[in-house]
Order: structure tokens, then C-alpha cells, then sequence
């Protein structure tokens, strides 16, 4: 694509739950999307080799115009982007700008709960990383944040048994660890991009009264208000409703799960970083 889009990252395929969601509310731009499936999952793997694959697929965008990247990857999120933000991007280009999904979801999470007992599902790497507690404390200092990785539930999804009976017993597990921890948790985050595949089965098995958040509407409602309070970023991304896909693995596998995530067919282009 010969324009300016805007880039969306993941390390596989969760980010196109939320690439589907900001193409629904912002329909008109360019985008471009990359899964460095080749190099999944990240969730598991250490600061310095997450922040190294980000960095890399971070500067392939930006060599195909992209004004602005939004990291659609919690993992990349929670050991990338400060770094990249604050020391990288002076040194490669200061008009670009490089976004995740915690900080708007963190922004938020606070006009959900009414006891301030927030429950987080996520990845080991996000987990770990403790980004989600440190940012909401930030907002909301009297909010308690209780964390669960969830160690299995980004294989059930990229395998197809996101629906298997055999996926109720983690999904189970997690949650039910989750809720011991505090008996008053009113909102849980699902703060992976794979687990809205899993809302219909987390919702049975959460109370009637807890809310289950994904980040899609969210980051897709925060990245508008961006772009319109930076106009500058905004007229320097091209709008020719245009998406094009990337995948570091075989575009086949890609556009034969991608589908599932994204709710409608993709033709990918694999990619050798």
C-alpha cells in the first residue's frame, strides 16, 4: 500500500479482535495489520526478547509509512512500548507514534466498579510485568486489582478448542482462582486479545453480577478521541479504507484462523523480517 496507514500489531492473532473493532468505528482510514506469528506466543518469553521483536516489527511499519502504530498485544504492551516510546522513537523518527492497549483500558476501568475490586485475566508475561495494577493505581488509587495468568487459554484459542468441553476446565480454573481471591471482584479485564473468544463460556462461569470487559470497544473508542485531539497524527494517516495483512508465518494458517478472530475472510502476505 502506497499511502500512510495505520499500523496494528500482535504477536498472532488477538489483535485483530481489536483491529475489527476499530475498523468498525473508524472505517475510513488505512490500515495495516502484522501478526508475528512465526515468533508466538509472547506471553511467555522475557522483557528483553519481547521489547527486541516489538522494536523490529515496530520499525517495519514505519518503513511502510505507518504515522502511528498501535500495539494490539498486551504482552507487547507491558514490556515494550515505555522503552520504545521514550528511547527509540527520538532516535528513529520523533513524528511517529507508537500506542497500546493497557493505559486506554486503565483509563477506564474505574467507571465500571462499584466496590474498587478489579480482577484481571491475562497472559504470564502481563501478569508478571504487573503493568495493569501500577497503571490503575495511577487512576484509581483506591481501586484493589487481583491478577490470574492464564496460561493455557491462548493455546485453546489458536487450536480451535476455544469451544471444547475440554476448555471449561481451565477457563474454570482461572476464574474460579481468580474470585478467591477477593469475594467482592464486581469487574473483570479480560486483558488478553484472545479471551473475547472466550466470553461466551467466561460469562457462565463468572456471577450474574461481575462485568466481563474486553479491550476492543475500548481501545477502538480511545484511539478516536486521539485522533481527534491530534489532528496532526490524524491528517497524516491516509483514508482510503484500505487494510492489508502480514503474517512471519504461512499466510495460509494465517487466513484460516484469522478468520475466526476477525469475523470475516483475510488474505494475508507473509512476511520475512
Amino acid at each position: 500500500m502506497n499511502q500512510q496507514p495505520i499500523g496494528i500489531f500482535d504477536s498472532g492473532y488477538g489483535g485483530l479482535t481489536v483491529l475489527k473493532e476499530i475498523v468498525a468505528k473508524l472505517s475510513g482510514y488505512d490500515y495495516i495489520y502484522l501478526g508475528d506469528n512465526a515468533r508466538s506466543p509472547y506471553g511467555t518469553r522475557s522483557f528483553e526478547t519481547v521489547y527486541e521483536y516489538t522494536l523490529e516489527c515496530v520499525q517495519w511499519f514505519f518503513t511502510q509509512g505507518c504515522p502511528l502504530v498501535i500495539l494490539a498485544c498486551n504482552t507487547a504492551s507491558a514490556k515494550a512500548l515505555r522503552t520504545i516510546q521514550q528511547n527509540d522513537l527520538a532516535r528513529i523518527d520523533p513524528s511517529k507514534r507508537v500506542l497500546g492497549v493497557i493505559r486506554p483500558t486503565t483509563e477506564i476501568i474505574g467507571r465500571f466498579s462499584k466496590s474498587n475490586q478489579v480482577g484481571i485475566l491475562a497472559t504470564n508475561g502481563t501478569v508478571m510485568s504487573n503493568s495493569y495494577p501500577i497503571e490503575i493505581q495511577k487512576f484509581y488509587p483506591n481501586i484493589n486489582v487481583y491478577q490470574e495468568a492464564c496460561p493455557m487459554w491462548v493455546p485453546l484459542v489458536e487450536n480451535n478448542e476455544y469451544n471444547s468441553p475440554g476448555a471449561d476446565y481451565f477457563i474454570k480454573k482461572n476464574i474460579d482462582s481468580l474470585l478467591q481471591q477477593s469475594g467482592e471482584i464486581d469487574t473483570i479485564l479480560l486483558a488478553c486479545t484472545h479471551y473475547p473468544l472466550l466470553m461466551n463460556k467466561i460469562k457462565k462461569l463468572v456471577p450474574e453480577q461481575v462485568m466481563v470487559l474486553s479491550q476492543g470497544e475500548i481501545v477502538a473508542a480511545s484511539l478516536s478521541d486521539y485522533l481527534e485531539k491530534h489532528q496532526d497524527i490524524a491528517e497524516s494517516c491516509s483514508k482510503n479504507g484500505q487494510i492489508a495483512f502480514f503474517t512471519t508465518d504461512s499466510a495460509e494458517d494465517f487466513d484460516n484462523h484469522a478468520a475466526v478472530f476477525y469475523g470475516k475472510p483475510v488474505k494475508s502476505t507473509h512476511l520475512t523480517l
